[in-house]
Formats: structure tokens, C-alpha cells, sequence
């Protein structure tokens, strides 16, 4: 059960970090109306990750899952879970009828997060 509620920590601490990206990406997509490069997304998004990785070192220098190969396994369940969770999102903003950003898509949700999880793999304690 402790397993469970150390994945889900830091899915969740994951998910609040890319639904505030979110909500400020959100705010900035009416000022920018010019497209942008999926390549340069992608890097930035990567960066965002990193940034964000990092600010939730300072709030969380400890990572919830102790054992080795759970940490392992969360640098890429947690990404995946919550790239899914942005698609369900997306999905609703579409149905709503609400503008969307890259993030309600897997691909750059997965990105944010997988880049974030790795700066907290790397040096979370």
C-alpha cells in the first residue's frame, strides 16, 4: 500500500507543476496567435520540465518512492499517466468548445513531465 501512495505522491506533485504550466500557457496563447514550430515546442517544453523539476526540488527535495527501481519505473509510469490525464483534459476543452495548447496533447504533456520527473530522479535525495 505504501507503494501505491509513493507513485501517487509524485504523480500527483507532477500533475499540479503541468496544470499551472497549463493554465500559463493558457493565458499567453491569445497574445501569441502565430504557430509555432513542433520542434521548438518540444524544446521547450523540455526546458519547462526542467525548470519546473527543479522548482519542485526546492519545494520537495525528497523523493516519496525510496526503493531504486520504483523510482525507475516511475520516470516513466508518472509521464505516461499524466500525458493521459492531459488528453482526457484536452478532450473536454474540445467538447466544451474552449481553445486548446499543446499540452492538452500526449506528446507534449509526456515531454513536460518526462522532464520533470527526470531532474527529480536525477537529484531528488
Amino acid at each position: 500500500m505504501e507503494f501505491l501512495f509513493q507513485f501517487l505522491g509524485e504523480m500527483l506533485l507532477q500533475a499540479c507543476f503541468e496544470l499551472l504550466a497549463e493554465l500559463g500557457f493558457r493565458g499567453l496563447a491569445n497574445t501569441v496567435r502565430r504557430p509555432r514550430s513542433p520542434a521548438l515546442s518540444t524544446i521547450g517544453f523540455i526546458l519547462w520540465g526542467m525548470i519546473a523539476g527543479g522548482l519542485s526540488l526546492l519545494i520537495f527535495p525528497a523523493s516519496p518512492i525510496d526503493n531504486p527501481v520504483l523510482r525507475r519505473v516511475n520516470l516513466i509510469a508518472t509521464p505516461v499517466a499524466v500525458g493521459l490525464v492531459m488528453v482526457m483534459i484536452g478532450r473536454i476543452r474540445r467538447k466544451r468548445g474552449q481553445n486548446t495548447v499543446r499540452l492538452d496533447h500526449f506528446g507534449y504533456a509526456f515531454t513536460f513531465a518526462f522532464s520533470m520527473a527526470l531532474v527529480r530522479f536525477i537529484w531528488a535525495q
